[in-house]
């Protein structure tokens, strides 16, 4: 299996090589690689002492944030190193300050492995999530550095679980101890064996606290907002948007909206202004936004979090794709949800659906109706609001989980 999964590895690199004239997220991914290794010695020596995080993406980023943190906090004599697979993290969040350097990870081979052991004296690796990387984890092992798995989630249908499975689980037992964000994920793991499981819970929820607790204050969104039923859409792609633009016009002028489109190229902003007329740009708001305002659009990165408190009802943009973005950021300011239908997957999004904090939508006229229902009847959004702040509230925690545990786990020295 494992020359099958050299080969794959090699593929990929090929795959990407080929497209990369034409997608711009391989051109990306591949630039970024290269000389990883002399800038990382450049950035980093033998005489440091590494921590190593990895994240496949941004949103895997944002889960693991509040570890990173307390790491930084807890083990203060002690270099942060933060490793990307995907573009769409690194790209984001490059300049993070909570990481002494930030990088793409290098291509999971053997020589890369070992590069990396033989540069950095890392005293720890931790993994956000998933992303399972045979020679990284493996030359981990073998160095008898401590890796853990933080926020884990794993599913009945994943590789591990399968008859043919056994080589993939050996990733696993590389683990020195996993943290899994439910039962269900600590029952499939000691069904293969692996028993050095803790239920932690998600740090995404201690993430959104995080973010509400964020000093932010915005003069013009306030007044904007004032007095007025505000809607806050975010993340949003081109379907959610159809039916975003039918509710905009068949509610009233004093609804005001917040729409923050997943894509920002100039293409897309533009057709969002002849789409919702009466609107300012994010970037372009000065103190007091022109009479008549009815729409402000975000054209920027990293904000999105910290607006859902000027709003009384959010929008989620992905229903109507692959899957839902971020509900709880939303819901964390006790924002009652909406979302298209796609979004089974996402077990806060079904749980929130069914206590009556959040709302799936299968068209422009379900949203409409939905809106209104909210809108119209206030004791009506009172309940869902408070259900939809309590359940975030209920479940934060887990970074301490985390901390306690690979504190007892490890042999790292704090100092």
């Amino acid at each position: 299996m494992r020359i099958f999964y050299n080969i794959g590895i090699r593929l990929y690199w090929m795959a990407a090589w080929i497209v990369s004239p034409w997608n711009h997220k391989a051109k990306l991914w591949l630039k970024g690689r290269k000389g990883w290794h002399k800038e990382l010695c450049q950035r980093m020596g033998q005489e440091d002492r590494v921590i190593w995080f990895h994240c496949a993406s941004l949103g895997e980023f944002e889960q693991g944030r509040p570890i990173i943190e307390a790491f930084r906090q807890q083990f203060p004599g002690h270099k942060i190193l933060l490793t990307f697979f995907s573009p769409s993290g690194y790209e984001k969040r490059k300049n993070f300050e909570g990481a002494d350097h930030v990088m793409y990870l290098p291509l999971d081979t053997g020589k890369n492995a070992r590069l990396m052991m033989e540069t950095l004296p890392v005293e720890m690796a931790v993994f956000i999530k998933y992303e399972f990387w045979y020679h990284f984890l493996h030359s981990l092992k073998k160095h008898d550095i401590p890796i853990f798995l933080a926020s884990g989630k794993f599913r009945p249908g994943q590789v591990f679980f399968k008859w043919y499975g056994g080589w993939y689980r050996k990733f696993l037992d590389c683990f020195t101890h996993i943290f899994v964000q439910n039962e269900d994920s600590k029952k499939l793991l000691e069904q293969v064996g692996i028993a050095r499981v803790t239920v932690a819970g998600d740090t995404r929820f201690d993430r959104v606290r995080q973010v509400v607790a964020t000093d932010y204050n915005n003069e013009a969104l306030e007044a904007f907002a004032r007095g007025s039923k505000v809607i806050v859409a975010g993340s949003t792609w081109e379907r959610d948007e159809q039916i975003l633009e039918h509710a905009y016009r068949k509610l009233p002028d004093h609804t005001k909206w917040i729409i923050a489109p997943h894509e920002l190229s100039d293409a897309h902003i533009l057709r969002l202004r002849k789409r919702f007329p009466a609107s300012v740009l994010f970037t372009e708001m000065k103190q007091e936004l022109p009479p008549g305002t009815r729409v402000v659009i975000v054209d920027t990165i990293g904000q999105l979090s910290y607006l859902y408190r000027y709003g009384n009802l959010a929008y989620i943009g992905g229903g109507f794709g692959k899957g839902i973005h971020n509900i709880l950021e939303a819901a964390t300011y006790g924002l009652p949800v909406i979302f298209g239908p796609t979004y089974q997957k996402f077990s806060e999004a079904v749980e929130l659906t069914g206590i009556g904090g959040a709302f799936p939508v299968q068209d422009q006229y379900e949203l409409l109706s939905t809106i209104h229902q909210q809108l119209e009847n206030p004791d009506l959004l009172k309940t869902s609001s408070e259900i939809a702040g309590k359940y975030v509230q209920e479940r934060v925690g887990a970074t301490s989980v985390i901390m306690e545990g690979v504190c007892k786990k490890s042999e790292v020295n704090m100092l």
